[in-house]
């Protein structure tokens, strides 16, 4: 069986949560194999946010980890099928680095060979508040076809934990790859109202 290659590339942006989340849920889906790509602050934000067994954790979950470093590699290029990308979280200078075509990295080469080649690339940018700069570099590659989600959460579905509001917005960012799969997040069925 072919399985639907999917990047993950984790900064070192707050939110190592919903990397995890992002992960987790990949791995649970039998159609789909996980390439993870993590820079050199996503190893400290991890352990920070998540504790020392978090970046264990997140290993045993791809079929296949590729050092930052690395712009040999299988997701440098285009000639590597995906079935697209999420950054998650996306900091600012990964952002930045896309927005640019600065491909200095593994992050940031993966995320535009998937521009380059029409596929899905979803930026879960991580910041707040935003200046100019941020907003520019969020529309440039919103022109070049990336799809930008911060992490902010919804609360129409009543969350009741943190735990909740993560599982959310990793449910949200996976369907965005418009993946040939059954729907991750809890869709909104319109309110009920009462006549009058």
């Amino acid at each position: 069986m072919n399985r639907l290659k999917i990047v993950l590339g984790v900064t070192g942006a707050s939110g190592a949560a919903i990397a995890v989340r992002i992960a987790q849920r990949l791995s649970e889906i039998e159609s789909v194999e996980l390439h993870l790509v993590l820079s050199p602050a996503a190893h400290r934000t991890l352990a920070h946010e998540a504790g020392a067994g978090a970046l264990p954790s997140l290993l045993r979950l791809a079929a296949r980890t590729y050092d930052h470093a690395d712009i040999g590699a299988a997701i440098a290029s285009g000639s590597f099928s995906t079935a697209g990308m999420i950054v998650a979280p996306c900091s600012m200078r990964s952002l930045a680095a896309i927005s640019a075509g600065m491909a200095d990295n593994l992050v940031v080469r993966a995320a535009d060979v998937h521009l380059k080649e029409r596929r899905r690339l979803v930026l879960m940018a991580r910041e707040t508040p935003l200046h100019l700069g941020h907003l520019r570099n969020m529309c440039a590659v919103t022109e070049m076809g990336a799809i930008i989600m911060p992490p902010v959460p919804a609360f129409y579905h009543r969350p009741e934990s943190v735990s909740a509001i993560v599982d959310h917005l990793a449910a949200r960012a996976i369907d965005l790859l418009a993946l040939p799969i059954t729907p991750q997040a809890m869709a909104w069925q319109g309110e009920d109202q009462k006549s009058s």
